[in-house]
């Protein structure tokens, strides 16, 4: 078991910058200025995390942040974090090999359990979702020509690979993208989607809790090896959206949101503001971020304006709270009792 000292759960003293206009995200800086790339939102606690372990909880709706570290990964990256009814929590570390790990807390990230590590020299995970506190899954880069999708049954202590001939083999130059723990989304008892990228854009949808898939074509940007679906996104209505575009031209003008039906995809017009990475919703408000600004609808993702010129690279809700999180520490903060 990994133990911090209790000094390192102290409150830490944030910069908050003004607000930019009279409806805008709060802004937060943390310390040491990490890149943030996972969040989570549930339980009345928010979530962030990023590089070098680093990992933040409030319990006070976003004023105040403590450090909960996983001091083992210090030169790690957390891209995806998964919260529990019981208060436990996991972790997602990325990188090639056994880099490439999932970490569990029972005690509010006091101290931490290495879970699962990565044993294929070529894996690398992406994300993880799940349904209840024992029933989940992990998405990681192709090994032998199709993407790793395991499962587990008891709370990710244990996985097995889903069976190769269940998925379709890898297009040319496809990549999945771990850019905000998103690129895998449980929708339902038996729906789930998983965001890819490259030369194409496309979702896989699974009609069986993951034991099956098939590709669903997007008709999002899929211009170069950077281009694709990032994430999908859920509204409150359990609706599903791909969302993506182009890291290498984040700012560009570009088909970037797609709804999902089990018929296919259908492209959302939404002002074509670049690269989205993350989306979550709030009743019927819904936001789609990005590291170069944040749009909203008003109408559970059907129609979409520009909202903020701040971007996140994740982004999480709760029934009060949007809390986005991104580059140089920034935690992004908005009420939905701000929004009318």
């Amino acid at each position: 078991m990994l133990k911090r000292s209790a000094l390192t759960l102290t409150v830490l003293a944030l910069l908050i910058t003004a607000k930019v206009s009279a409806l805008d995200w709060q802004i937060h800086t943390l310390p040491d200025s990490p890149s943030l790339r996972a969040s989570s939102a549930a339980y009345g606690q928010l979530w962030v995390a990023g590089t070098q372990g680093q990992m933040y909880k409030s319990l006070d709706g976003g004023q105040s942040w403590q450090s909960a570290a996983i001091t083992a990964e210090a030169n790690g990256d957390i891209r995806d974090l998964q919260q529990f009814a019981d208060g436990s929590l996991l972790a997602m570390t990325v990188g090639p090999g056994q880099s490439s790990r999932i970490y569990r807390s029972t005690d509010s990230g006091e101290s931490w359990q290495l879970w699962l590590q990565n044993q294929h020299a070529k894996g690398f995970f992406n994300a993880i979702d799940f349904w209840d506190q024992d029933h989940g899954l992990l998405l990681g880069d192709p090994v032998d020509g199709f993407y790793m999708v395991m499962k587990t049954s008891d709370g990710g202590k244990t996985w097995r690979r889903i069976s190769q001939a269940q998925l379709p083999e890898i297009l040319d130059k496809e990549a999945a993208f771990a850019a905000s723990g998103n690129t895998l989304k449980i929708q339902d008892k038996q729906n789930v989607w998983i965001a890819t990228g490259g030369f194409s854009a496309s979702a896989y949808h699974s009609k069986d809790a993951g034991e099956h898939w098939q590709r669903v074509e997007l008709p999002i940007h899929n211009q170069g090896q950077t281009g694709g679906a990032y994430a999908i996104g859920l509204n409150s209505k359990n609706e599903a959206f791909a969302l993506g575009g182009d890291y290498q031209d984040r700012p560009g003008k570009y088909p970037n949101l797609a709804k999902l039906t089990s018929e296919g995809a259908e492209l959302i017009q939404t002002g074509e503001r670049g690269l989205r990475t993350a989306m979550a919703c709030i009743n019927a408000i819904c936001l789609a971020t990005g590291k170069t600004g944040t749009d909203i609808s008003y109408d559970h993702g059907s129609n979409w304006q520009a909202f903020s010129d701040q971007g996140f690279y994740t982004l999480a809700a709760d029934q009060q709270t949007f809390v986005g999180a991104g580059h140089d520490g920034r935690i992004g903060i908005l009420k939905i009792s701000q929004i009318k």
